[in-house]
């Protein structure tokens, strides 16, 4: 990719290919949320970091470009954990911390994930012309959605998420998407922190949309471990 006066950079799509090698496949998944998310992280000696960490920013590629881009390099080394780390992958996360969750939920059992389908990032809900009237607001955007369950996840940040106004605000959003009839669950960072905390929280989540989680606690438990290890 040509950027001017004679200097060329990879695009997205074959940087984030050639790290296939590089980053073990969770890893590889994370780096592909950012890619395909609205935030960046900033390198360690970065003296302007955003409190919170990561600056906000257009997506630099997507899901999309990146399996089409795939088929090009079909039989070259790394086309098989690109395509694998595809398939958990999403578009549109919105900070590291939503990318960590969305990652815990969905993965598969046998890589310490809770195996929830692939939801939505950041959907707006639109209200109903009565809740817009009552509520004061147009829509909501979910944080992680489940249309067909009408479930939605919101991850509350200690810096987001404090004081009476927010509280209020919260059950003030609550209320507009239950009238619609969308169920919200919400994951603190302690929650995410705590590995039984965030097992209950998958529980609640699971209840909510009429399933059960199911898998060999011995053998779950080990590599659930191990892939918090990788995230947090």
């Amino acid at each position: 990719m040509n950027i001017g006066s004679g200097l060329m950079v990879c695009s997205p799509e074959f940087c984030f290919f050639q790290m296939a090698g590089q980053l073990s496949l969770v890893k590889f998944i994370e780096l592909g949320y950012e890619l395909c998310g609205v935030y960046s992280i900033p390198p360690k000696d970065d003296l302007n970091t955003p409190k919170r960490g990561f600056y906000n920013r257009k997506p630099l590629t997507s899901v999309n470009k990146l399996t089409v881009f795939l088929e090009t390099m079909a039989g070259i080394e790394g086309y098989k954990k690109v395509k694998h780390a595809l398939r958990y992958m999403l578009d549109g996360s919105a900070s590291p911390m939503e990318t960590k969750l969305s990652i815990f939920l969905t993965l598969p059992y046998m890589l310490g994930g809770f195996r929830f389908s692939l939801p939505e990032l950041n959907r707006s809900i639109v209200l109903s012309k009565t809740a817009r009237k009552v509520f004061n607001k147009d829509y909501y955007v979910c944080d992680l959605f489940w249309p067909d369950e009408r479930v939605a996840v919101e991850y509350d940040s200690d810096q987001q998420h404090t004081g009476s106004d927010r509280i209020a605000n919260d059950s003030k959003r609550r209320n507009a998407l239950s009238s619609l009839g969308v169920q919200v669950v919400s994951v603190t960072k302690q929650q995410l922190y705590s590995s039984v905390e965030l097992e209950r929280a998958a529980r609640t989540i699971a209840k909510k949309m009429n399933r059960r989680l199911s898998y060999d606690e011995s053998k779950f438990h080990a590599v659930h471990c191990e892939l918090r290890k990788q995230l947090l």
